[in-house]
C-alpha cells in the first residue's frame, strides 16, 4: 500500500489511461467527420446536423448522473464491461442507419454506454494517484484525452474522406473493443477499495455529505473552455470548405503537439502555484488562437492557431479535473469526475448548438470570432470569484492559491 500512495507510474494507471485513450479516440474519430457525413447521406437543416453531436452528448450527461447512485450498489467492473460493449455495438451499427432518426437514436445509444465507461474510468485513476501528486497524475492521465481529441478528428476525416463511412466505424469499433481485453488480460483494473467498501455499508451517511461548493466555478469554466471545443469539433471541416482550405485537418495535428507538450507542465504548475497561474494565461492564448482562425485562409495561419489552441486547451482541462478532485473527499471523486466530464459534454452540446444557429445566420469565420469572447467570459468568471474570495480559489491546500 504504501507503494501505491506514492508512485504514480502502476500497472494499473498505465493500462487504464491507455484505455481511456483508446475510449476517446473512438469518440474523437467519428465526432467530427459525423456532421459531414450526416449532410452528405441525409440532408438535414444545419440545427439537425448539430443534433447528431448535442444528442450524443445529452445522453452521456444523464447517464453518468444516474451512474453515481448506481455505481453504490452495482460492482464497478460490471458498469465498465457493459458501458464498453454498449459503445462498441453503438459504433459498428453507424454504418447501418437508414435514416437520421436511427442515426440520431444510435448516438443516443453510444452516449449511454460512453457515459458509463467514462464514469468508471477516472474514478478509478483519481483513487490510485497519490494526493501529493493528483495534479501531476491527472495531467498525464488527462492526455488521454487531449491526445484523442486532438488526433481523433484528423484521423477520422481522413479516413472518411480515404477509405469511406463504414471502414471509419470498423475503425472506431476496434478501438473501443480492444479495452475490454486489455485490462483484464493485465489485471489492471485495482481492486474496490476498502475505504469504499466501508462508505458503502453506511451509504446513507455518505449520501448527506454537503456537496462541494468549491467544485462549482472551475465546473462552471470547464463549461466555457468546451463551448469553443464544441465548435471546433462541430464546424471545422465545413469552416474548410467555405475558405477554401482543403488541409484543414492538420489543425488537430498542429493542436495535438503542443496538448502533449503542456499537459505535464501545466501539471506541475498547479501543484506549486496553483490554478491562476495556470488559467490567467491560457484562457488568453486560447481567445488569441480563436481570433487568429476566425481570419484564417491559409496554412500557416491555421497552423498558429492550432498550436495556440493546443497549447491553452491542453492547459486548462487538467488544471480544472485536478483542483475539482482536491477540493473533495476520495469517496467524493466519482461524483466529481462524472461532473467534470458532463461538463464537457455539456459545453460541447451547447457550444455545437448555439455556435451552428450563429453560423447559420452568419458565417462560420464569424461565428469562431464570437467564440473567442467565449474565453474573455472565461476571464472575467475567474477574476471576479478570486476577487470575491471565493472558496474555489482558497483551497484547504496551503500552497494551492
Amino acid at each position: 500500500m504504501d507503494l501505491h500512495q506514492n508512485k504514480l507510474w502502476t500497472k494499473s494507471f498505465i493500462m487504464l489511461t491507455l484505455s481511456y485513450l483508446l475510449l476517446f479516440l473512438c469518440l474523437q474519430m467519428l465526432l467530427s467527420p459525423f456532421p459531414t457525413y450526416a449532410k452528405e447521406k441525409f440532408h438535414p437543416g444545419d440545427f439537425t446536423v448539430s443534433l447528431v453531436t448535442s444528442l450524443f452528448a445529452l445522453a452521456a450527461i444523464v447517464t453518468r448522473f444516474i451512474m453515481i447512485p448506481v455505481m453504490r450498489k452495482v460492482h464497478r467492473n460490471v458498469i465498465l464491461i457493459t458501458g464498453v460493449v454498449i459503445a462498441g455495438v453503438a459504433t459498428a451499427l453507424y454504418s447501418f442507419a437508414g435514416s437520421m432518426l436511427v442515426l440520431l437514436l444510435l448516438r443516443i445509444a453510444f452516449g449511454v454506454g460512453f457515459g458509463m465507461a467514462s464514469t468508471v474510468m477516472p474514478t478509478l485513476v483519481s483513487q490510485i494517484i497519490p494526493k501529493h501528486r493528483i495534479g501531476e497524475g491527472i495531467g498525464y492521465f488527462g492526455l488521454s484525452t487531449s491526445l484523442a481529441m486532438s488526433i481523433g478528428p484528423m484521423i477520422g476525416l481522413s479516413v472518411l474522406a480515404g477509405y469511406g463511412f463504414p471502414n471509419l466505424t470498423l475503425l472506431g469499433t476496434i478501438s473501443v473493443g480492444l479495452i475490454i481485453p486489455l485490462l483484464l488480460v493485465t489485471r489492471s483494473i485495482p481492486p474496490q477499495p476498502l475505504a469504499q467498501s466501508a462508505a458503502d455499508k453506511t451509504s446513507s451517511r455518505a449520501a448527506k455529505e454537503p456537496f462541494p461548493k468549491a467544485i462549482l466555478l472551475p465546473a462552471g469554466l470547464n463549461i466555457l473552455m468546451s463551448v469553443t471545443y464544441g465548435g471546433i469539433l462541430g464546424f471545422l471541416a465545413l469552416y474548410g470548405q467555405e475558405i477554401h482550405l482543403a488541409q484543414i485537418g492538420l489543425f488537430f495535428l498542429f493542436n495535438a503537439f503542443t496538448v502533449l507538450v503542456i499537459r505535464p507542465i501545466s501539471g506541475r504548475l498547479f501543484d506549486s502555484k496553483g490554478p491562476a497561474a495556470v488559467l490567467i494565461p491560457a484562457a488568453l492564448i486560447v481567445f488569441a488562437s480563436l481570433l487568429l482562425l476566425s481570419f484564417t485562409h491559409s496554412l500557416p495561419l491555421l497552423i498558429v492557431s492550432a498550436l495556440l489552441y493546443g497549447l491553452g486547451f491542453g492547459a486548462i482541462q487538467p488544471t480544472t479535473q485536478a483542483w475539482m478532485l482536491r477540493e473533495t473527499s476520495p469517496k467524493q471523486h466519482g461524483m466529481v469526475n462524472s461532473l467534470y466530464y458532463n461538463t464537457i459534454d455539456f459545453g460541447v452540446a451547447i457550444g455545437s448548438m448555439l455556435l451552428g444557429v450563429l453560423a447559420s445566420a452568419t458565417s462560420y469565420s464569424e461565428m469562431y470570432r464570437c467564440s473567442s469572447f467565449v474565453m474573455l467570459l472565461f476571464l472575467c468568471v475567474f477574476i471576479v470569484f478570486r476577487a470575491l474570495g471565493s472558496r474555489g480559489i482558497k483551497p484547504a491546500n496551503a500552497h494551492l492559491k
